[in-house]
Parts: C-alpha cells; sequence; structure tokens
C-alpha cells in the first residue's frame, strides 16, 4: 500500500509543468544563476526563498514578483499567458523590493486640533514625523504636539493669510510665507521667529522648497515662488535674498530644488524652466502644456525630504550627510513630472531633455497635486474631476482611476511603505486607497467643511488634515 502511494505521487509529481524561468530586478539587471528551472505551480514563498539565495541576503528581504506587469500573488501559473509554450519561452520574473516595515490604514480620527480662527491652508509633518506645523488664513502658523495633541505654540508675525511653510531638511527649521509676500522662519522647539521678516516678493508667494541636505547639511539655502513672475533663493543665515531668477511671465506657482542642483519651476505662462542653483543660470525650458501649469512632482521628493531620517532603519556607521547622500543616488536618475489646467500631466528628464517622454491623459478636469511614492514605483494625481489615477513611475504609463470622491480632489499623501494613499477633498472627507487591491480601504469623515490639506508622517503611524472649518484633525489606526 504504501509503495503504491508513492508511486502514485511520483506520477502526479511528473506531471508538474515546469518553465525555464529567470530572475530580474526592475532596473532589468538580470541575476547571477542562469535559468532555472521551475514547476508553474511555485508559489510566492517559494520564489522569495530562491531570490533571496540568489541576492546572498543574509536577513531575507522581502520582495514582490511580477510577469508581464501582473503581480505573482498566489503562484506563478496563475500569472502565464495562455498561449505560453512551457518548453521554449523563457519567463522573466521581476523582482521589486518592498519596504521592510509595513505602514497601517489610518482608521479613526484620534484629535480634532481646535485654535485656528480661518481656514487651515497647509499642515506638515516634520522630516522625522515628530512634529507638525499648521498655516492659516488667520494669519498664523501652529505647531502641535502629536503626542498629547495640543497646541505648542501659536506664531504670529505675518500680517496675511498664510498660504505656504516648509520644513528644513534637517527638521531644525520651519519657513512660512503670506499673502503679503513676507516670509518668516521659527524655531519649533520654542516657537519664536529667527532673524528677521524676509521681504523682496512684490505679490503672495505660491511655494518654498529647502536645498536638500546631502548638498548642504547647515540647511542655509531656500527657494520661493510668487505670483509676481519671480523665483528668489534665500539666505536663510543672513535673511535676505541671495539670488533672483527672472524669467517667467506669468505667476509662478510651484517650485522644487532637485537633488543634482537644479531648481525647478511651473508657471501659468505654460512652461516648466530649469535652472542651475550655484548661479541662477537657466539651463532651459519644457514646454508643451496648453494652459497653467500648477503641480511638480520628483521621484525623488521623499527621499529630499526624509534626507537623513529613514523611519526603522538603522544608520549603522554612516554620518547623516553619507546617509542622506546615499538614499539620494539610490533613486537613479531624477525625473520630474507637471500637472496642468489643461487636464494633461507631462512625464520629463528634465536634466537632459526639452522634450517630455510622455504625455499623460484621461483626466477630465484641472489636475491640482500629483506626488510620486516614497519608493518612486507610482505616481498618484489628483484632480477636480473628482479622480485620482495611479501610473507607472519609471515610464507615466496609466494603471488604474480611484473613484469614490464626490467633489474636486485637493491632495494626496503617501505612506512611507508606498502601499496606501490618503486623499482629501471639497466633499469634506479624507479617503484611503490600498495600491494592492486598486480601492477603497477607509472613508474618513469627520471634517465638517472642504479639505485643502493633508499629509501622512514620514514615520507612517498618523495623518494630518486641514480645511475650510479651521480644524486640523490627527487621524491613526
Amino acid at each position: 500500500m504504501q509503495n503504491a502511494m508513492e508511486t502514485e505521487t511520483d506520477t502526479e509529481t511528473t506531471e508538474v509543468k515546469r518553465v525555464l524561468s529567470r530572475f530580474k530586478s526592475d532596473t532589468g539587471e538580470v541575476l547571477p544563476g542562469g535559468l532555472l528551472d521551475l514547476p508553474v505551480d511555485i508559489t510566492v514563498d517559494k520564489l522569495q526563498l530562491i531570490c533571496n539565495a540568489l541576492l546572498q541576503e543574509e536577513d531575507p528581504v522581502p520582495l514582490a514578483f511580477f510577469v508581464n506587469d501582473t503581480e505573482i500573488t498566489a503562484s506563478l501559473e496563475k500569472c502565464l499567458e495562455k498561449n505560453f509554450s512551457t518548453s521554449e519561452d523563457v519567463v522573466d520574473i521581476v523582482y521589486q523590493l518592498q519596504a521592510v516595515f509595513k505602514v497601517r490604514a489610518v482608521t479613526r480620527c484620534t484629535g480634532s486640533l481646535e485654535g485656528h480662527k480661518e481656514a487651515v491652508i497647509s499642515v506638515s509633518f516634520s522630516p522625522d514625523g515628530q512634529h507638525l506645523a499648521s498655516g492659516s488664513g488667520d494669519t498664523t502658523v501652529r505647531f502641535w504636539d502629536i503626542h498629547t495633541q495640543t497646541p505648542h505654540f501659536t506664531c504670529e508675525g505675518h500680517k496675511h493669510w498664510v498660504l505656504c511653510i516648509a520644513w528644513s531638511p534637517c527638521g531644525k527649521k520651519l519657513i512660512s510665507a503670506c499673502k503679503n509676500g513676507s516670509i518668516i522662519m521659527w524655531d519649533p522647539e520654542s516657537g519664536k521667529q529667527v532673524g528677521k521678516t524676509m521681504n523682496g516678493h512684490k505679490m503672495w508667494i505660491t511655494y518654498l522648497s529647502w536645498e536638500p541636505y546631502h548638498s548642504n547639511p547647515e540647511c542655509r539655502f531656500f527657494v520661493s515662488s510668487s505670483k509676481d513672475c519671480d523665483l528668489r533663493i534665500w539666505d536663510s543665515k543672513l535673511g535676505q535674498t541671495s539670488r533672483v531668477l527672472a524669467g517667467h511671465t506669468k505667476s509662478v506657482t510651484c517650485v522644487k530644488w532637485g537633488g543634482g542642483g537644479l531648481i525647478y519651476s511651473a508657471s501659468q505662462d505654460r512652461s516648466i524652466k530649469v535652472w542651475r542653483a550655484t548661479d541662477g543660470i537657466l539651463c532651459r525650458t519644457l514646454e508643451g502644456h496648453a494652459h497653467w501649469v500648477n503641480t511638480l512632482a520628483l521621484n525623488t521628493d521623499y527621499v529630499l525630504r526624509t534626507g537623513p531620517f529613514y523611519p526603522l532603519e538603522t544608520s549603522g556607521d554612516l554620518s547623516l550627510l553619507e546617509r542622506a547622500k546615499k538614499r539620494y543616488e539610490a533613486v537613479g536618475q531624477e525625473k520630474l513630472v507637471s500637472g496642468s489646467d489643461d487636464f494633461t500631466l507631462f512625464f520629463w528628464n528634465p536634466d537632459k531633455d526639452k522634450k517630455p517622454i510622455t504625455r499623460m491623459t484621461g483626466h477630465q478636469q484641472l489636475i491640482n497635486d500629483v506626488k510620486f511614492s516614497p519608493d518612486g514605483r507610482l505616481l498618484a494625481s489628483a484632480s477636480f474631476d473628482k479622480s485620482i489615477k495611479l501610473w507607472e513611475g519609471s515610464s507615466g504609463k496609466y494603471i488604474t482611476s480611484l473613484r469614490g470622491h464626490v467633489q474636486a480632489v485637493y491632495s494626496v499623501s503617501w505612506s512611507a511603505d508606498s502601499r496606501l494613499l490618503v486623499s482629501g477633498s471639497a466633499d469634506s472627507t479624507l479617503k484611503v486607497w490600498s495600491i494592492k487591491t486598486k480601492k477603497l480601504a477607509q472613508d474618513l469623515p469627520g471634517h465638517a467643511d472642504e479639505v485643502y490639506a493633508v499629509d501622512w508622517s514620514p514615520d507612517g503611524l498618523r495623518v494630518a488634515s486641514g480645511g475650510k472649518d479651521k480644524i486640523l484633525k490627527l487621524w491613526q489606526n
């Protein structure tokens, strides 16, 4: 009887189809080890073991596997095409490194932070996720204690609406800019103004961006964009303009200080300009949009934001500067995406080409916000057409649309592990989306009016939102 069962098992084993396969990284490098003869019913867990062995990882790292852009969720067989010839064809199994830690979806409001007397226009966590700041139409900036969920400091100094705020990459300074064109720097530990108020812009300021930590760990310089058509590079130590970048003919809507020494600016003149940060020389003008350019995103945004900080990662022997540099270099070539009132996005290689890599269409209304996922593999765009669209971060290829909001979507923010996305809308709700299922993971009602700003803390633990109801809300699992 025992022999009969063994023979039967052997027969079953021989009938399992096998395929020649090889592992490839998502950048196209083939793993050493040559062709592997694998059973088609091999599971994800077994692929993890084999791939980690070939990578010679002492501690196994979590990986995701894809065949023809389809993720293997159960076994290899489910992803193979029906017309696939198992005897001759070689299957390329593309592996992607996943974040070691996992962020859990925020599910409930843990605090409604009152104090602002007008709409909350911007909210932002510090690079280490330990501090939270907000800017409001009531002319104040507020620092909040995220643990006790109470106000730390109310910072008064602006004479008009605070339109934007930005943390320095070291997390020790915060700058805010208002509708009067003034910029003030604050110390988050004391809530006091640092230095004098910086004036120079003739109209209101639309965006602020710091020089990356790996370029200058002193975190001394930042750039501002304004409705007066100019950009200004500021020396925060001296409290004065060090350079004016003039060239746009209409309001500058967004500015990003890239990791390779370039500054990118978007404008209502329908162009994006690329400037050299060291001397302010205009390198090139990127044209193609048919209407105002509203927003820009870099695939390096997350590593530039968190610089030397990284949740749940040990620094080893690296200095903060080396760590920030290593993380930036690991991203590879800096890519740029622009979103416009013409309902399209453009994908650029901004340090090399004037022509876009691709034009991304599908939105039915203006595009208000665009963000690369922290790992750079995905891109999310938010539009007044009530939808969020997901795109491939390497090519700009359309993936899917996330629908559920019933009004314009104003802003989106990614979880640190790139597995979740939160969106804020004019319909007064936040929504959390699962990237794996491409579906709504959590509906978060609670605001009494439009939600203008959302931010997911870099440590992944909480989401902050603010809006027209003058309330700041904190959300956690």
